[in-house]
């Protein structure tokens, strides 16, 4: 038993609460994350998969359940930075069950085929969603400015992880191709650096990722509703079609921002209700969501 959930973390634990409340098994093994922002679900999702597949030999279930539950913390200060808690989520909530059996195969919806979750590490990124106090010591999450730009490097980074897995040759190899020159132009900046010519080292130009075309090797696209701008950038970065971006407008217009399960509302309309790119057997679907500390996940499923 997986559970993710950002702000509300009890004590007993949501784990504990969940496995009195339904008369689990002792022997279960329960995880419960919190703290880790909108992208959490992916990272449980990530989680079951491996203890799954330490079970080689044995059969096995993991249920994942991904929520929010922002009423205890709702701000109830003036400042805008964490304001912007109070109009941006909604409260909301997912469950899905994963095997590793193969006789579950029959039965499944989808097959997990890939995850990928990249890590910011700088200063910038880490303050970027940070829980505080304003100046009269009402607690709040806030919102930096700097959001959408550490989101953005962050994503560039995952898409550039990922894409070798899902993508056709003739884009995985542009992407090989970048991630070596990047390679190389920082080891001979340092040796450079290392040799006092540091003039040198500052004119070897800066190769950027390269963001392969992604609709090559996905059909359906899961984008976390984080707000009609982050949409919006992520459609015109990756170049989307309407109908790719579809599934989050509609989750964000009924739903709100609804955190880590944000992506499983949108799987839900792609399965149950979207008529401009019908799903079908064999069809892949890409969720992409981000989260505090600054994070970027990434899953890729098989329609079964």
């Amino acid at each position: 038993l997986v559970i993710n959930c950002s702000l509300f973390s009890p004590t007993p634990s949501l784990c504990a609460m969940v496995i009195s409340k339904f008369g689990m098994r002792q022997d279960i093994q329960s995880f419960n994350l919190s703290g880790m922002g909108c992208g959490a679900s992916l990272i449980s999702v990530g989680l079951a998969k491996d203890l799954l597949q330490r079970r080689r030999f044995r059969s096995g279930k993991a249920l994942v359940v991904s929520t929010e539950v922002i009423t205890p913390n709702l701000y109830h200060g003036n400042e805008r930075g964490f304001l912007l808690q109070n109009t941006l989520f909604r409260c909301g909530g997912a469950a899905i069950v994963l095997s590793n059996s193969w006789s579950d195969g029959r039965r499944a919806w989808y097959k997990l085929l890939h995850t990928v979750r990249v890590q910011s590490n700088s200063e910038e990124a880490y303050n970027c969603v940070y829980e505080a106090q304003d100046s009269e010591n009402h607690r709040g999450v806030r919102l930096s400015k700097e959001i959408v730009k550490v989101a953005g490097k962050c994503m560039e980074k995952n898409m550039t992880t990922i894409g070798p897995y899902v993508l056709p040759l003739s884009e995985q190899i542009p992407v090989v191709t970048t991630m070596v020159l990047r390679f190389v132009l920082k080891t001979m900046g340092k040796l450079l650096k290392a040799s006092g010519h540091e003039k040198w080292a500052a004119k070897l130009p800066n190769k950027k990722h390269y963001v392969p075309d992604f609709k090559r090797g996905v059909d359906h696209f899961c984008i976390h509703a984080g707000g009609r701008a982050v949409i919006d950038g992520i459609e015109k970065n990756m170049k989307l079609e309407l109908f790719h971006t579809e599934p989050s407008r509609m989750a964000l217009m009924n739903y709100g921002n609804t955190s880590s399960s944000s992506i499983w509302y949108e799987m839900e309309y792609i399965q149950e209700h979207q008529k401009t790119n019908p799903l079908k057997k064999g069809h892949r679907i890409m969720q992409v969501a981000f989260g505090s500390g600054f994070k970027c996940t990434s899953g890729v499923w098989l329609k079964l």
